[in-house]
Order: structure tokens, then C-alpha cells, then sequence
């Protein structure tokens, strides 16, 4: 089967999967300006805390075709990609580690480019490898025949790879350590329901889709095993924002004694930030909710709360898989040992 690209490579621009058309249709949009890349990443044509750094270092190298290679030009470009999803700390770490390679060129126009292109390129492929060596770390952490539970969306269309979470879950799959998968519908924007479901039936791992509000009944039943999520952003202490409806289902995972577990990779930790209540969370139209896919079904003038993310507290948190190894608690030593590994 062919690996899932959720982005290409075409300079002077990009081609993203617009995965707002999934599963229905396979629609490549190509992108050849910064405006129109941090349009695709609001709108969530292109997402995923991995895949977000790719596109802040792609971002880059668009702005110096776009705008120009002068320093002030590329800090500017950098903060407007950065600022765009203000949750996703690897969105603002690919813009920033993009401009210090450009910042390090310096000189020729044409040398600064082509060197940001190459970065970006140098990333994918990196990108794709700790994909697999994280996906190894965390399948041994799952029993024989597992039922393990996810929620939103943590594989190849969220990192160009084969997935945190996801990937997790495949290769336990393919070593017989997951029987079933089950995978939330994700509200409001349906990214299980949608993308995960997409991606599990691709790749063949038994599943079935259940509705949020269904997660905390799952668990107490005892099909499952484990909980596997992603995560936007970790605090140092352990602390991880995610697609929100993560915390809650740590709860109750916590409740029934079941291991929930984080899998992303040591770009997604944030060295700067100590705890939870310092990652920045951000809301969304209060008109995701009333309706989807041009149909409402709330009437007119109903407001929402509709925050992207929620952060789950490290002391729910039974382990963070990472491509370097697997951190446990305490946190702020073992995610501190990660970091420091070459």
C-alpha cells in the first residue's frame, strides 16, 4: 500500500492532501505563499502537531521564494506562521529552526534558498524515521490482543510518517499486540471520524468508531486495554495539551485502571514551559459546533465554547512514548533525560 503524504515537496511551493475533503475525496491543493499556508493550517486542510512543524519550516522557505531572503522579511514570516495555531509548539519551533538555517547562510539569495529547501527536505526524511523508532518504543507497552482506544487523528496524515499514536498502534498490530482499535468520532470537527477511521481501514487494523460521548462507558466495560493519544505540546512536568476530550478520557482511564499513554515526538516538549497552565490554548468558531459541512442544526444565535485543545495533567499520564525512548513519571527528570539525548 502507499504511504499517505500529507504534503509534498514542489518548489517554489508545497502540495498538501486537504484533509477537510476526507474521506470523500483525495483533493491536492498547491500552495505557493505564506498567506495561503497559514490559511491551510487554520482551516485544518493541512494539521497535526508533527506535520505542523514540517509546514512552519516549508513556510519559511516559501516566504524567501515569496518575499525575499532578507532577515527582517524571514523574522516576520516566522512570527505570522508561528502564530497561527498558538497551541502546536512544533508549528513555531519548524518556522524558528527554519529561519536559523537561513539566518546562518546568510548572502546569496539563491543559496538561502535552496539550503531552506533542503532543510525541509532533511526534516521529512527525519520526520519519518522517528515515526518508526517511537512506534517501536510504545508497541511494547501494549498486552497481547490489547483493545487500545485513541482519539482525533495521531497517524501518517499528522506527521508524514506512519504516526505517532497511530503508528503505535500499527506496528502492536502487526506484532499481534492489538486485537482492535477503537477510535473516537471527535467532535466538532470529526477527525476520528473522518481521518483515523480513513487510516485504519487503510492499513487494515480491526476497528470501530464510537461517539465521544461514549469513551467513559468503553472503558468501564473493559474492552480496553490501553488509551493511546498524541499531544500538541508538553509541559516539562508532563502536563500535555491535546485534542480536547483528551483529559476526560484520562480520567476515566485513570478511574478503571487502564494505562493512557502520550506518543509524540521530543519537538512537541517545550522547554520553556512548566506546568499546563502555561500553554496557551486556543478557541475556534463557535460555528463548528452548531453544524458541519455547510449544515447547522443549532438555531441562530447560539454562541459556543469551543476550545481546540484540553490539557491533561501529568499524574494521569502512565508513560510518554517518544522516539528516543519512553519517559515515566516524574516527569520533570525523565522528559528532561529525553530532551537531552542526542
Amino acid at each position: 500500500m502507499d504511504p499517505i503524504t500529507p504534503l509534498r515537496l514542489a518548489r517554489p511551493g508545497i502540495e498538501i492532501l486537504d484533509q477537510t475533503e476526507l474521506p470523500a475525496r483525495e483533493v491536492r491543493l498547491r500552495i505557493e505563499t505564506v498567506d495561503a499556508l497559514c490559511e491551510a493550517i487554520a482551516a485544518l486542510r493541512v494539521r497535526g502537531a508533527p506535520l505542523l512543524g514540517t509546514c512552519g519550516a516549508a513556510g519559511m522557505a516559501i516566504a524567501a521564494e515569496e518575499r525575499g531572503t532578507g532577515e527582517a522579511i524571514l523574522r516576520d514570516a516566522a512570527g505570522q506562521i508561528g502564530r497561527t495555531r498558538p497551541t502546536a509548539v512544533e508549528l513555531s519551533w519548524g518556522a524558528a529552526a527554519a529561519l536559523g538555517e537561513a539566518l546562518a547562510v546568510g548572502g546569496e539569495p539563491g543559496a538561502v534558498r535552496s539550503r531552506l529547501w533542503e532543510f525541509v527536505a532533511n526534516h521529512m526524511a527525519r520526520r519519518q524515521a522517528e515515526d518508526l523508532a517511537l512506534a517501536n518504543h510504545g508497541a511494547g507497552l501494549l498486552p497481547v490482543g490489547a483493545g487500545v482506544l485513541t482519539h482525533c487523528n495521531a497517524g501518517g496524515l499528522a506527521t508524514g510518517g506512519i504516526g505517532t499514536a497511530l503508528g503505535v498502534i500499527r506496528v502492536a498490530h502487526e506484532l499481534g499486540r492489538v486485537g482492535h482499535c477503537y477510535a473516537t468520532e471527535t467532535r466538532p470537527l470529526l477527525q476520528g471520524a473522518r481521518l483515523t477511521a480513513w487510516e485504519l481501514v487503510r492499513v487494515g487494523v480491526p476497528a470501530s468508531l464510537l461517539p465521544d460521548t461514549a469513551a467513559a462507558a468503553l472503558i468501564a466495560s473493559g474492552r480496553v486495554q490501553a488509551v493511546v493519544t498524541g499531544a500538541d505540546r508538553i509541559a516539562k512536568n508532563g502536563d500535555s495539551a491535546n485534542k480536547i476530550g483528551t483529559y476526560g478520557l484520562a480520567l476515566a482511564a485513570a478511574r478503571h485502571g487502564v494505562p493512557f499513554y502520550i506518543a509524540a515526538p521530543r519537538t512537541t516538549m517545550d522547554r520553556e514551559c512548566p506546568d499546563g497552565r502555561s500553554i496557551p490554548i486556543e478557541f475556534r468558531d463557535a460555528a463548528e459546533v452548531g453544524g458541519f459541512g455547510g449544515v447547522r442544526w443549532s438555531p441562530d444565535g447560539m454562541g459556543a465554547f469551543n476550545p481546540a485543545f484540553d490539557v491533561t495533567p501529568g499524574d494521569l499520564i502512565s508513560a510518554i512514548i517518544t522516539e528516543a525512548g519512553v519517559a515515566r513519571p516524574p516527569y520533570g527528570d525523565s522528559l528532561a533525560s529525553l530532551v537531552a539525548e542526542p
